[in-house]
């Protein structure tokens, strides 16, 4: 942070199992699978509901309302405690945190919980109501991310495009899948500290041992044969909340918290062609790293979103980044993407994965999201 703004650190960092759509979260509506989340934060650091400031989370589905405050008040924070729920689809959760670190950088809080959470089983359905009497409502799957209906592509079609740009063979996208489920299901035990079970479930349900035979047996979904997208690359659409309690350091030294605190060094939000969303952290990540002077080259721990293999692995490719400070336990390709939650997610994994390091050690989240928007942040232990 700049000389003139407080720092902020992460006390706790908590987030639920990710559950594929209609999996063992298809019943449960958004509120109930964030007020858990928001709950243990409270709890892993012995801090009263009435002291939090402000809420903020991400989603992207809700259709509406203002489901952070709802979540707020079914996690019994007191009524005076505002809320507000934030809207850029998969960077919302990040972004919710960037923007609740900035509340107590620049002095108006001293501790926010921000994150996201996303139920793909329980959004409502959409369609636009008629222009005229007599028509029908017309049923839409998805907004316009630009103004411009030719320049506005569905995210798997701009990532098959990307993957046919930078040449990058079915089988390598499909190794990257492999290798990210052989990671999550080595994490499993280690993953369960972040994790509020719900439902019965306390690990991420998606993660499996997946085969580089089974890949090569599945379909297209998006691109040509030599480098399209398949359901091992695609990452599934999933249920999903988790969240962080920012503290300024005022109240870092009144509370007690189970995890070593990690400082947030400083979060991005930035925007690029909507053509080539996936490409957008990448020249934000660099934005940041620059700022802060951080060799990428140095860092310890790395959660980049696997909405999309190919998206992955441009950003490590453009970025030069170790394959061993990755995703170390496993990414979305093994877990799914609960679209406002996803964010939230990578920024719980950095700092459970922050623990483990020698204090100093810098890790970076980043994602993508459909209209050309991408968000950063970075960490140190």
């Amino acid at each position: 942070m700049s000389a003139s703004l407080r720092n902020v650190h992460v006390l706790a960092a908590r987030r639920t199992a990710v559950a594929p759509r209609n999996g063992a979260f298809g019943k449960i509506e958004v509120a109930d699978l964030a007020a858990p989340v928001i709950s243990a934060l409270l709890q892993d650091t012995d801090i009263a509901a009435g002291r939090i400031d402000h809420v903020l989370m991400g989603n992207a589905l809700y259709g509406g309302g203002n489901p952070a405050r709802v979540a707020a008040l079914a996690a019994r924070l007191d009524r005076n405690v505002p809320a507000i729920t934030l809207d850029s689809q998969c960077c919302a959760g990040l972004d919710a945190i960037i923007f609740g670190a900035s509340l107590i950088a620049s002095g108006q809080a001293d501790l926010v919980i921000a994150g996201g959470v996303e139920s793909y089983s329980r959004s409502p359905l959409r369609a636009r109501r008629p222009r005229e009497p007599g028509e029908a409502p017309a049923p839409y799957l998805r907004p316009p991310f630009t103004p411009w209906p030719d320049a506005d592509p569905d995210m798997i079609e701009a990532a098959a495009a990307l993957a046919a740009e930078r040449e990058a063979p079915r089988q390598a996208q499909e190794e990257f899948a492999v290798e990210s489920h052989r990671k999550a299901m080595a994490a499993l035990d280690r993953n369960c500290n972040e994790i509020v079970e719900i439902a019965g479930l306390s690990r991420d349900a998606f993660s499996r041992h997946l085969s580089a035979a089974a890949c090569r047996r599945l379909p297209l979904l998006a691109g040509v044969e030599d480098t399209g997208l398949t359901p091992a690359t695609v990452a599934v659409e999933a249920d999903a909340a988790a969240a962080v309690l920012l503290a300024s350091d005022g109240l870092l030294a009144e509370c007690v918290s189970k995890c070593r605190p990690v400082r947030i060094v400083r979060g991005r939000s930035g925007g690029g062609d909507p053509m080539r969303p996936g490409l957008v952290p990448i020249s934000v990540a660099q934005t940041l790293l620059r700022e802060t002077g951080i060799d990428p080259q140095t860092l310890f721990a790395v959660e980049i979103m696997e909405a999309f293999a190919v998206q992955a692995m441009a950003f490590i490719d453009v970025l030069r980044l170790p394959p061993d400070v990755l995703n170390r336990g496993g990414g979305a390709l093994s877990r799914g993407h609960p679209i406002g939650a996803s964010g939230a997610i990578l920024a719980v994994r950095l700092f459970h994965e922050l623990q483990a390091c020698p204090k100093g050690s810098q890790g970076l989240a980043a994602i993508a999201a459909a209209g050309g928007l991408g968000s950063a942040l970075l960490m140190q232990a």
